[in-house]
Formats: C-alpha cells, structure tokens, sequence
C-alpha cells in the first residue's frame, strides 16, 4: 500500500471539496438577485460537478493504490460503474424533462426535485444501515443516520402530495381527521423507531444482519412512519399555501443531506446540506411574513376563507370594459404597472406581456412590473416567467419598491392575479388575508384587471378591488387580451 500516494490523492480530494464548497456559496449568493440568478445556478452546477469529481477520484485511487482493483475488478465496477452510470441516465432525464416541461409545470417539477432529493438521503442512510459501514458503537453516526431517514422520508412523500396538489389530482384534496393528533402519534412512533434504529445499530459492527431485531424493526419502523407522516403533514394544507411548503420541504431536502454526510464523513455534503437547508429556512420565513402567516399555523391550523360581513345591498357588479376602449385608456397613459399572478402563467401570456410593454414604452410610457413574493405556485415564479420573456431585470420591482409610487400610477393591469392584489387584506379584519401585505393596486388612477371568469382565486377568497370605482374588468384569456391590445397600438 503507498500511504503517501494516497495522502496526496485524499489532500487533492479535500482541495476539490473546498472548492465545491465555495462555488455553493457563491452560487447561492448569486441566486438572491434575478440578475445573476442565472450565473448563480451555473456556478452551483459546477460545484456540483466537482464534488461528484472528487468522490470518484477518491474511490477509484484508494482501490488501485491498495490492490484491490487488480483483485476484484467486479466489485470495482459494481462500486463506480453503476453510479457512473445512473449518473448518466439521471442527467439525460433530467435534462430532457426540465426541457420540455411548460412554465405552468415548474412547480410541480420543483416539488418532484425536492421529493427526489429527500429520496436520495434516504436511499443513503438505508444503504449505510445495511453495510453496517457507520462508526461502531458511535450514538451520533447511528442518530443522524435515523434522522436522515426521518427528514428524507418527509421531504420524499410531502413533496409527492405537494405535486398532486399543484397539479389538481383529486386524491390529494382529501384530509385527515384530527390531523395534529395524528401528526402527533406519527411523529411520537417515528422517534421511537429512531431510538430502536440508533441503539440496535450502534452496538453492532456487522451490518443490517447483526444489528439484531431492536435495530431492524427501529429502522422499518422510522421508514414507514415518516413516510405517511409526510403525507398527513402537508395533505391538509390548501394549495394558496404551496409557495411557503415548496420552500420548507426544499429546506428539508437539504437538512437530510447535511445529516447523511456526516456518518459517511462527506464533508461537501454537510456543507452543501446545511446551504440548502440554511437558505430554505430562510425563504420560508421570508414567504411566511409575505402572507402574513406563521409557519407554525401554516402547519398546524387550518386556513379557509371567512364569509364577507358586508350587506347585501353594498355589494356590486364588476364593471366589463372592452379592448377597444381599454386601448384608449392606455394610449393616453404615462405610468403603467403590470401585476402578474398564476393566471399568466396558466395563459402563458408572458411573451404577449413583453410585446405590451414594448410597444407602451414606444408611446412614451413608463412600464415597471410589481412582483409579489408569493405570486404564483413557488418562489419566484414571475420572475421565472418574464426572465424568459426577456423582460429587463430593472423592471421588476417587489411590491415594498412599486407600493410607494403606486397613487402616481395611471394604470395598473393585473394579469391573473387575486390575493396579492386584495384591498382586504388591509381593511377587512374578517378576511383570512388581513394583515397580509399586497400589491396597492387599488390605489392607481385605473385598474385593468385581466380574468377568464368571475370566480375567486386559488384560495377562494372574494377580492372587493374588483367592483372598486376605478377598477374595470377585461374578461377572457390573458394572453389573447393582450395581444389584441398589442395590435390596437400597432394599427
């Protein structure tokens, strides 16, 4: 055996995690801001890269340098060439999927790669229980492994019910009775199961086979328990709340890597982990205070619309306007803000927006894009949409920098979006949106309000800005809507 060879490759290895590490965190940094989100994936990408590198240098050269290679090239291949493999298949489908999947679909696609993620942690921690390959007799290796188990299962299964949800399966509309008392039970068994696992195993040096029946039955337990608790979790929180639980399970993926890394001693899996997670949390939180929520109520009380106390005779007609005039109004403005909501996405009008903007700022208009943090099924959602679009990065601005200049605002245009644009949320204390900040629609000379129908938004709430005096609606689809509005300006 050449100790020092393998000292040297094991240091250049280290040098090659710590770069990865690096390119992680720039990488997130860069994702803060819509102008070099693009650059902030590719760097992360290319740690990723490297880190994958790095693991298959040092696996590789430690069999070669030891002899075990020239011994058993059947266990070398199995070893590294499957991995290499599904590695490969991965990227394709990967690649492939993201491809052709439409922008109305990123949700449900992110959800899936959250669930993925929590998947692959699991998948780990149940190979290093049955190689028997943690630390012996080490409670900490044996711990983190069973909360591996437990975060990966959640984040897998929550992930799966949060895509039916987004996706409109019906299976995924149903609940649980008493659903806290039963989370309550799950998460007190699944804790058990980790004790079993944790104990059976740590005082075993030979593997699932002689970690005895306390730790088998602990790690089928923890399995099978975190896994329904993962449904019953998230199966009862409505889909106006997906945005905040896309973030928190995303957060989880990453919690469940950190946890993987540290029986097998990955250090770039740790740091990587504790990015996603760190960064998840922090979203959540972010999201959470957009809507005006708690994450603790988000997971543990129920969310429904209140019935409007307002009299019967106070309530009006929205008032219909057509192209022609609504061309009219624009024609004459100086100031517009564009407000987008699912329903662009759904109508995937965003190209049809950018031609709009385009030809009002032909006609000397001043065009900006108020971006709500949860507008949409998942963060960012807008700013994915009109960054495809090519809307200039300088034009969307949060609903913090558009509110201020908002009563300056010849026309606002909302585009499929309710909540975020609800006056309720600030003078209706009955609303389930009160305290929520939005979008101050409302307070513009003119609100188009571009809607296929009457109905409510995703959450069912009524919006009073709708039969507001300065509000008028433009019934149809969004994208038709706006592209006739287009050739009214080029006419």
């Amino acid at each position: 055996m050449n100790t020092t060879a393998i000292s040297v490759i094991s240091a250049i290895c280290i040098i090659m995690y710590i770069a990865a590490s690096i390119f992680f965190i720039l990488g997130i940094k860069k994702l803060g801001k819509a102008n070099t989100a693009r650059k902030g994936n590719l760097l992360s990408s290319v740690g990723m890269g490297i880190a994958v590198l790095a693991v298959f240098i040092e696996g590789i050269s430690y069999m070669i340098l030891t002899g075990n290679f020239g011994r058993n090239i059947g266990l070398f291949f199995l070893s590294f060439g499957i991995p290499f493999v599904a590695i490969i298949i991965g990227g394709i489908i990967g690649f492939l999927w993201a491809k052709k999947v439409e922008m109305t679909g990123m949700p449900e696609l992110v959800a899936l790669f959250n669930g993925f993620g929590g998947l692959a942690s699991l998948l780990v921690a149940l190979s290093q229980f049955s190689a028997g390959k943690a630390v012996t007799n080490d409670a900490f290796a044996a711990i983190t492994l069973g909360l591996t188990i437990a975060i990966g299962a959640i984040a897998f299964t929550g992930s799966i019910v949060a895509w039916g949800k987004l996706s409109g399966k019906k299976m995924f509309k149903k609940n649980v009775p008493v659903p806290n008392f039963v989370n309550g039970i799950l998460c007190g068994v699944g804790l058990l199961g980790i004790i079993f696992y944790a104990c059976g195993y740590s005082s075993s040096s030979r593997g699932a086979a002689g970690a005895g029946v306390l730790g088998v039955i602990g790690v089928i337990l923890t399995v099978i328990v975190f896994l329904v608790l993962g449904v019953t979790l998230v199966i009862k929180i409505g889909g106006g709340d997906m945005p905040v639980i896309i973030s928190f399970l995303n957060a989880l993926s990453g919690l469940a890597a950190a946890f993987a890394g540290f029986p097998i001693r990955n250090t770039v899996l740790i740091v990587s982990g504790c990015l996603v997670g760190a960064s998840g949390l922090i979203l959540t939180l972010i999201m959470c205070k957009a809507m005006n929520r708690k994450f603790f109520d988000l997971l543990f009380k129920s969310f429904g619309a209140k019935k409007s106390t307002a009299a019967a005779g106070e309530q009006k007609e929205p008032k219909a306007m057509s192209i022609e005039d609504a061309f009219l109004i624009l024609e004459a403005a100086k100031n517009v803000v564009i407000i987008p909501g699912y329903g662009m996405a759904v109508a995937q009008a965003q190209h049809a927006v950018k031609e709009l903007c385009d030809v009002l700022e032909e006609n000397g208009c001043e065009v900006n894009f108020a971006i709500h943090p949860v507008a949409g099924r998942m963060p960012g959602h807008m700013n994915v949409l009109l960054a495809e679009a090519n809307v200039p990065y300088e034009q969307l601005k949060t609903s913090d920098d558009i509110n201020p200049q908002m009563s300056n605002v010849d026309v606002a245009i909302v585009i499929g979006a309710n909540d975020v644009v609800n006056p309720a949320a600030i003078n209706d204390e009955s609303s389930p949106l009160y305290g929520m900040p939005i979008v101050n629609a409302y307070e513009a000379r003119t609100v188009f309000v571009l809607k296929r129908g009457k109905g409510t938004g995703f959450s069912g709430i009524e919006n009073p800005l709708f039969t507001n005096e300065n509000t008028v609606m433009i019934y149809g689809d969004a994208k038709q809507t706006v592209s006739q509005l287009v050739v009214e300006f080029e006419n």
